[in-house]
């Protein structure tokens, strides 16, 4: 701006100077000078607002950016107390269903061996009761042919044993034998399980011929009754124990295996969670990471762009101020030559200047040079080209800016 507004006061001075009306040099400069205080005033004034916007927008900017990255934190530390929650979760659900599949195994295993007794309990009873039932079945047919019979028969009345009148039996094709095997077997056991001497009956026995065979038969009788009912109880309280047993071991398998299932379901709801909890972190870091990264980058822009703002409002100061006092300076150094009009007729004001005055000493030209170095400005060493020509071409070679040297050195 700076060197614009003096390339605009070298076109004036550089102009013709025979114009065709009358003009005042000092006052155009004065006009000049202020003409360009109000544009620099007004850039300030611009550049101010566009400042104000931009410093509104970097601070609500900044805070969207610290409310964005101060929420990703919290979420960020949310995630992170998820999912070590998840993880503690799923090692808790895992060792709690590793001791259920425990259990129900060895609910499973006892229930297989509980059968398996069962089974056999069953199986020996089957037999048990098949081999009583015949025997109770013998010992009848036995019974009533010996009551039919046993009168008329007089080798029973000389047999001592029961094993003795079986064979008698046997012998007449009363009896077979293997039927006289399965007695004489039974009654062996019953001597052998400590009872009476069912083999040897006394004399009394056999009083009334083969009453006393038939009675001890009928005792064999009762007494394999009686255990055959004793083994039907036997296995009727084996059976019921059985099936409670069984029901029992049946209803905590199934339990086991409901609350197994439910606890596998809460390893995947827990595996899940955690699974979308990590992706959520994932997502949640990037994002706060680009944060970050954008608020110290709007940090750095704003605190560029607000010194390069204070740079500039130092500039146009220090341009007013220079504005300011080569006003000052001009007016004091001319008096009233600012009301002063020229004309064709009269001569120029670069002809009233001395003609002694070297192009070397012209302070102007080399101010103006010397700060188009400094500020490396082409517009200013373009102002000092024309500022030189115009005194070049200037009659009598007299310093053409000697009233505005005020103007230059301040």
């Amino acid at each position: 701006m700076k060197a614009a507004a003096i390339l605009i006061l070298a076109t004036a001075f550089a102009a013709p100077l025979a114009a065709a009306e009358e003009v005042s040099p000092v006052g155009k400069v004065l006009q000049l000078l202020s003409d360009l205080q109000g544009k620099i005033v007004g850039e300030g004034e611009k550049s101010q607002k566009v400042f104000e916007e931009f410093s509104e927008w970097c601070e609500e900017r900044s805070k969207h950016l610290a409310f964005d990255i101060k929420t990703g934190e919290m979420e960020s530390a949310q995630l992170k107390a998820t999912i070590s929650e998840e993880v503690a979760l799923t090692a808790s659900l895992t060792a709690k269903a590793e001791k259920l599949a425990s259990e129900i195994a060895t609910d499973q295993a006892d229930l297989k061996a509980s059968t398996y007794i069962r089974e056999k309990e069953s199986a020996e009873f089957l037999s048990e009761k098949a081999e009583l039932t015949e025997i109770i079945d013998t010992l009848e047919r036995a019974i009533g042919l010996l009551e039919k019979h046993g009168a008329s028969m007089l080798q029973l009345q000389s047999a001592g044993t029961v094993a003795g009148a079986l064979a008698v039996m046997v012998k007449a094709a009363m009896f077979s034998a293997a039927d006289a095997e399965r007695l004489n077997s039974f009654v062996q056991q019953g001597s052998e399980d400590g009872g009476d001497n069912m083999g040897a009956p006394s004399a009394a026995v056999y009083e009334g011929h083969s009453a006393g065979i038939v009675a001890t038969l009928t005792d064999l009788l009762e007494k394999a009754q009686a255990q055959l009912q004793a083994a039907m109880g036997t296995e009727t309280g084996n059976l019921h124990a059985f099936q409670q047993l069984k029901q029992s071991i049946e209803d905590e398998i199934a339990y086991g295996e409901k609350e197994l299932a439910e606890t596998k379901a809460g390893i995947a709801a827990s595996g899940e969670k955690k699974a979308k909890a990590d992706g959520d972190l994932s997502s949640t870091s990037e994002d706060l990471s680009v944060d970050v990264k954008t608020k110290a980058d709007l940090h750095q822009n704003c605190m560029t762009k607000a010194q390069e703002f204070e740079a500039e409002v130092k500039s146009r100061s220090e341009e007013l101020k220079a504005l300011a006092e080569a006003k000052k300076a001009l007016v004091d150094n001319t008096g009233a030559a600012d009301s002063l009009s020229y004309g064709l007729n009269q001569v120029s004001l670069l002809q009233k200047l001395s003609s002694s005055v070297d192009l070397a000493h012209f302070e102007a030209v080399r101010f103006i040079r010397d700060l188009a170095r400094k500020q490396n400005s082409k517009s200013l060493a373009q102002l000092a080209s024309r500022m030189a020509t115009a005194m070049r071409l200037s009659s009598g070679g007299a310093d053409p800016f000697s009233k505005v040297k005020g103007l230059i050195q301040t």
